[in-house]
């Protein structure tokens, strides 16, 4: 999830230590392959710039200004309140929209350290209880790593944690509240994943990166008997009757969670035609084969879950994520077959650090999940690192409600994709644009329903609100 390698008019409006997109190739321009005549849909590219574009984005919340936010969240409790994530660990909490001010929620920049490329706190989901057991979940880097990794290596850890707020203060979370539930050895700081939800059924889901590096260089995309990497996890954090014991794994707190029984893979004897020992699959997986699902969200109507799956050199992929779903990577980047090009052997890749990597084969007879819509990368127009958002049902821009919102953070373009019931080519249109890019999340304001965008580019910082454009001058 790196950023391109941009000339440095864009690379000073762009963001140079989030690395979400990949770099691009050094030397000779990466050949296209053909597209796949089946099976998938073929990516498109972005939709034309049309002009006056309808819609503007604004200053909100007064105003105020954030130090790389990264995420936008309000609690299901009725309140005014809304959350803002920095990436350096610290959460704040604005306890009234209509009265903009903030307050430190909790900091965890202690735990978090000096974070580089994709790491850092990535998101926070609140407990569909919340406003009664004060619960919520945080995914982020921690700046050391688990028991047992080798004193040699540098690294960090993958965390979830629980934490709870006062008992007397809502809005001040509890330090001391900390459960840690899983800390995973992580070899690189970028592709972490960042998503975190709850979903109708009450369970907790996690996106999973896999692991950075070019071209899945540690080799995790297509595995479920290893490590929590390169898919959605979807765990039952409450613990509930009939829910199974997770196989044991170095990376779990015991008694943290279990697995819901229809999991795809409780059970599972074989993976892509391979045999795999049951005691050891990591039955969490509820969908596998992503390469870095940055952001990941319910619809509240359908109860689909919508990922947007950051490509590697072509293309962006918008993905409906169903149970027990494959979507190919690293065999395929979105519906394509995924060919390296043959100069990227100094990044490392399969066969050793200095070797190039190889195109990756899958088993015969194998078929994919392929992606709802997905664009090609442009020079043009810099459409190289896909940033998801939500399904709109809100009633602020009629002209957008029931429309998937996303973006692309290194062009600044913002499109609605419609319908939302994963009809199979769906319409998209650009409906706006941020100058100089940078949004990283969209979230929602809880007392108007406007749609909320962070602007992580160091020139900003600010939330921002989608709003009709002024009508043109005469």
């Amino acid at each position: 999830m790196r950023l391109p390698r941009l000339p440095l008019v864009a690379l000073a409006l762009t963001l140079p230590v989030l690395r979400l997109a990949a770099q691009a190739p050094a030397a000779a321009p990466t050949p296209v392959p053909a597209l796949v005549p089946a099976g998938g849909p073929a990516p498109v590219a972005p939709p034309a710039i049309v002009t006056p574009l309808p819609y503007v984005s604004e200053r909100a919340l007064g105003g105020l200004k954030f130090t790389q936010p990264v995420y936008i969240i309000a609690p299901p409790d009725g309140t005014h309140r809304l959350f803002i994530l920095e990436k350096s660990g610290r959460i704040y909490v604005i306890p009234d929209v209509t009265k903009p001010e903030k307050k430190l929620f909790l900091d965890l920049s202690a735990e978090v350290g000096a974070p580089d490329g994709d790491s850092g706190l990535m998101a926070i989901a609140f407990h569909p209880d919340f406003g009664k057991n004060r619960q919520f979940y945080a995914w982020f880097t921690r700046n050391q790593s688990p028991p047992g990794t080798p004193a040699q290596t540098a690294s960090f850890s993958d965390t979830l944690a629980r934490f709870t707020t006062s008992a007397t203060d809502p809005d001040q979370a509890d330090p001391a509240s900390e459960q840690l539930i899983i800390t995973q050895f992580d070899r690189a700081q970028d592709h972490d994943g960042g998503g975190l939800a709850f979903g109708s059924d009450g369970d907790l889901y996690l996106s999973l990166g896999d692991e950075a590096g070019q071209y899945d260089k540690f080799h995790n995309s297509q595995l479920i008997d290893k490590n929590f990497f390169s898919g959605i996890l979807r765990l039952d954090v409450d613990q509930r009757p009939g829910s199974l014991k997770p196989n044991p794994h170095a990376s779990v707190q015991p008694g943290t969670y279990t697995i819901p029984a229809d999991n795809p893979f409780v059970g599972a004897t074989s993976f892509n035609g391979a045999p795999v020992d049951p005691a050891r699959v990591r039955t969490e997986f509820y969908a596998v084969g992503l390469r870095n699902p940055w952001r990941i969200s319910f619809d509240p109507v359908t109860k689909l879950l919508w990922a947007a799956d950051v490509g590697q050199d072509l293309f962006e992929s918008v993905d409906l994520i169903r149970k027990g779903g494959n979507y190919g990577w690293s065999y395929f980047e979105g519906s394509q077959p995924l060919v390296p090009p043959p100069n990227q052997g100094r990044r490392g890749g399969r066969g050793g650090a200095n070797a190039a990597p190889t195109q990756r084969i899958p088993p015969a007879g194998l078929t994919f999940d392929q992606p709802l819509y997905s664009y090609r990368h442009t020079d043009a127009g810099a459409d190289k690192c896909l940033i998801g958002g939500y399904v709109y049902r809100g009633k602020a821009l009629p002209a957008l409600t029931n429309h998937y919102i996303f973006c692309d953070y290194i062009s600044g373009r913002i499109w609605a994709l419609s319908p939302v019931d994963g009809t199979k080519d769906p319409k998209v249109e650009m409906i706006a644009r941020e100058k100089g890019g940078g949004i990283v999340v969209f979230g929602q304001d809880p007392v108007t329903g406007d749609i909320l965008m962070a602007n992580f580019a160091p020139f900003s910082g600010y939330i921002e609100r989608l709003v009709p454009a002024p009508a043109p001058k005469p």
